[in-house]
């Protein structure tokens, strides 16, 4: 078959016209040089892209805290002391060697485009793996302190599992219920009303999610907070619906605390709730302004009349779940940025009170608390 150029270039009588073969090949090869330029820039634009995809959804901001808040595990625990151990996030185990209990039991997770465009479901194996890094096999209760998919998501499996009581908002209520835990395992909590779990007395005290400042975000995380019937994953991140948030505070005979996961707050909500130590949750705070940051600062911490601050909530929502702590994922930015602001506005908090003290806590090493 002869050549498309070739053929063009024939005359009617079917002898080769070579200029019009010159020209043919000519104007074919131009148009070849023409698409090199072209060509190139579509794969600077691509490189370009990629290296942006890289750098907001496998890099993480810097942490929010001074790594000279960070403590160690205790290589001796006194009998009968209350200890902490913290998983991430915010999900924290207390003992006193005779009754465990956890706050939220989170420890599926996932990379950043499954939680905006996909569909998640609670990793079994990695909540089995989380249960044997902390060291427990039975708990008395778990209790989600709002309903987001990294506080409740995993803790109806973790309750099967430890045979604990699943305790929070009738949302988390409803998380349990489309996991298939047994219903009698299931219990709405009431607020300010005081539970006796061993020697802890907890108290469950209605508060708020911290507010987004995105317009778009805070819609998105907390309009239309309940979760009105049986949620069965795989769904959504966003399905995993806000419900009620809680403040926990807890009694024990060696002392007090109060955890705030979220950093949001309820104006005078706290008030009456002293406490030997807070469990203050820092996620997103640098995004707020600084009105927001002392409101919240004085609504807990000043409230409580504690000294003692363990920072949680800092820490990657889709960082591993072994090694260090990172920042959280770039893509994030609603909870990345102002990582700078808010460690600047925890510096100024201890330069004003000689006697505050910020600790961070290892991953799954036991603390002695009190």
């Amino acid at each position: 078959m002869p050549h498309y150029t070739e053929a063009l270039a024939r005359s009617a009588d079917g002898s080769f016209d070579t200029s019009k073969l010159r020209m043919r090949r000519a104007s074919a090869t131009l148009r070849c040089m023409s698409k090199r330029p072209l060509l190139a820039s579509l794969g600077f634009i691509l490189l370009g892209f990629g290296a942006a995809a890289v750098y907001f959804l496998a890099t993480f901001a810097p942490v929010p805290v001074d790594p000279a808040w960070a403590v160690e595990g205790d290589a001796t625990i006194p009998p009968g002391s209350v200890t902490v151990r913290f998983t991430g996030t915010s999900t924290l185990l207390f003992d006193d060697g005779e009754t465990a209990w956890m706050v939220d039991g989170w420890f599926s997770r996932f990379g950043p485009l499954a939680l905006l465009g996909g569909k998640i479901a609670p990793d079994r194996s990695a909540i089995e793996a989380g249960l044997a890094r902390n060291e427990v096999d039975r708990l008395a209760v778990v209790i989600p302190v709002h309903s987001h998919f990294d506080h409740a998501m995993d803790a109806p499996e973790v309750a099967k599992r430890t045979g604990a009581i699943l305790l929070g908002s009738e949302s988390t209520a409803n998380i349990g219920r489309g996991w298939g835990l047994d219903e009698r395992r299931i219990r709405v909590a009431v607020d300010r009303q005081p539970l006796r779990f061993g020697a802890f007395t907890l108290t469950l005290i209605e508060t708020k999610h911290f507010e987004f400042p995105d317009p778009a975000v805070r819609e998105q995380a907390l309009a239309d907070p309940r979760i009105s019937e049986p949620l069965v994953p795989p769904v959504g991140a966003f399905d995993y619906r806000v419900g009620q948030p809680y403040a926990i505070h807890v009694l024990h005979p060696h002392g007090s605390f109060l955890i705030q996961a979220s950093a949001g707050y309820q104006e005078g909500g706290l008030a009456g709730f002293a406490a030997d130590v807070v469990f203050l949750g820092i996620g997103g705070l640098g995004t707020q302004t600084a009105d927001y940051r002392e409101s919240y600062w004085r609504e807990t911490v000043d409230t409580s009349g504690a000294h003692d601050v363990v920072l949680i909530h800092w820490d990657a929502l889709t960082g591993p779940i072994e090694g260090p702590f990172t920042g959280e994922v770039r893509a994030a930015s609603f909870l990345s940025s102002g990582s700078e602001e808010t460690r600047t506005f925890l510096e100024e908090k201890r330069a004003r009170d000689p006697q505050l003290r910020f600790r961070t806590l290892p991953r799954y090493d036991e603390v002695v608390l009190f």
